[in-house]
């Protein structure tokens, strides 16, 4: 279905707003904030019912004992969430987005019923999500991604009551490892991917890395206070396996060229975050394969606007930054909407961009040593063929293989050939791996293979739902 087919056929209850932006994290307060200053309407759409992302949840409700506990970059989402508070904005929450269209128009769905927004601009401001983990029993219960038990940890002070092993490479693992330390939670093991040759690849960026000092010192103080705590910690390890027939008992692993198993109740996965592009994908809009961060970015101006006009993106969506960079990124893209809504000056926006963009360049300054150091291994991004690939529809790497072997050039047959992609998740948990496995297979570049075409809805949405509001 084209992407404007669902909003010529039923008759929507359509609001207007100069701006609107989608997200309620660092990068869609900022955007909001910056937006409103400049007298922009703006409304904040978001899927949960208080602001802040999955970086700031729960920021407004946050107890002074669970800021202490997740730390201080979690504590810095306060003053963003205040000045969001403040600035005239209206914030929709419990709004689950399903379609934007190029014309501008944002249709959601809210306590059953289904609403739409023409906006002069919109800001898409939806984050990142991980990186699929595919390896051998990725699917049984028991296996969570860190940044859901993260999410589990800021929503509710939910922990786990039983030792769980956290496994995989990148930040999140120590920060997570950290934070389960102080909600006094036993950590069985951190088993680390990264080996020496990450840390080989990674020293040529090392003069970005003392450029950014501020993130590695904070990177090196989680590590410290793991092995303070008496954490086992487990590096370069290799063939991953989560170890259980109905419900995990344990992960195996090779270290030192020695097999190793550690019986678990709980296994947390993670290997990074990639943006998250499904919107921007079902826009058409232009996306490159980042060799880097291995994962497709869409491409913008500077002010993070699409090839599609009046469109922006900003923060983790547009590339992984972080918070800091995201809330920056939404700054720029509220000024550049405002700008072109006619509420800004362009050289008052020049002006004001300026020092925004000195900021971000120094928070970006890490970030290649990141990507370098905490490369997912392609056995983890690429796996053998009795592992699932896709969850919703139980399709194996080994099938997707086959069906290349037969014809299958790229993800949009593949769902053709076996369903793959078509499932509740519409492609989020597997398609990153679809483009790398047909490509290793080819043996071309993920680049020349695509990704999914996605289509509205982008969340679910039931055809009563729709049926109810062409009343």
């Amino acid at each position: 279905m084209a992407s404007n087919t669902l909003e010529k056929n039923i008759a929507f209850h359509t609001e207007h707003a100069d701006v609107v932006v989608i997200g309620a994290g660092p990068a869609g307060l900022a955007a909001a904030v910056a937006a409103a200053k400049q007298g922009a309407s703006v409304v904040l759409l978001d899927e949960q019912s208080a602001v802040g992302g999955q970086i700031y949840r729960g920021i407004e409700s946050a107890s002074a004992q669970r800021l202490e506990l997740l730390g201080p970059d979690y504590g810095q989402g306060v003053a963003l969430a205040k000045a969001f508070s403040e600035c005239g904005a209206r914030h929709v929450g419990s709004a689950s987005v399903w379609q934007i269209t190029t014309e501008r128009q944002v249709n959601y769905l809210q306590e059953g019923r289904v609403l739409s927004i023409k906006a002069g601009r919109i800001i898409i401001c939806t984050g990142a999500m991980e990186r699929p983990f595919p390896i051998p029993g990725w699917t049984l219960p028991g296996v969570l991604t860190a940044g859901a038990a993260q999410i589990l940890l800021k929503g509710s002070g939910m922990a786990p009551s039983h030792p769980v092993v956290l496994a995989g490479c990148g930040p999140l693992l120590y920060l997570l490892g950290q934070q389960y330390i102080r909600a006094g939670v036993k950590i069985g093991a951190i088993v680390d991917t990264t080996s020496g040759t990450d840390y080989r690849r990674a020293i040529r960026f090392a003069g970005g890395a003392l450029a950014g000092w501020t993130y590695l010192k904070k990177g090196l103080s989680l590590m410290a206070a793991l092995k303070k705590a008496g954490v086992p910690f487990y590096k370069g390890a290799t063939e991953l396996h989560v170890i259980g027939d109905k419900q995990v008992s344990g992960l195996g692993f090779v270290c030192n060229g020695l097999l190793r198993t550690i019986e678990t109740p709980m296994v947390l996965l993670h290997q990074g975050v990639v943006p998250n592009t499904q919107f921007s994908w079902s826009l058409r809009a232009t996306h490159e394969w980042n060799g880097a961060q291995l994962c497709w970015i869409p491409t913008t101006d500077p002010w993070g606007e699409l090839d599609v006009a009046g469109i922006f993106v900003a923060g983790d969506g547009r590339g992984i930054g972080g918070a800091e960079v995201a809330a920056i990124q939404g700054e720029l893209a509220g000024l550049g909407a405002a700008s072109q809504l006619g509420k800004l000056a362009v050289s008052q926006r020049d002006k004001l961009a300026r020092p925004l963009r000195v900021a971000m360049r120094k928070h970006l300054f890490i970030r290649p040593f990141l990507y370098a150091l905490y490369r997912p291994k392609k056995e983890n991004r690429i796996p053998t063929d009795d592992t699932i690939i896709c969850r919703c529809e139980e399709v194996t790497a080994g099938e997707i293989r086959g069906y290349v072997k037969i014809g299958c050039s790229g993800p949009n047959q593949v769902k053709s050939y076996g369903r793959c992609g078509m499932g509740p998740c519409q492609g989020r948990q597997c398609g990153l791996t679809v483009t790398e496995l047909i490509a290793d297979t080819l043996s071309v570049a993920p680049g020349e293979i695509g990704y999914y075409r996605i289509r509205p809805p982008i969340t679910p949405i039931t055809l009563g739902e729709l049926a109810h509001e062409a009343k």
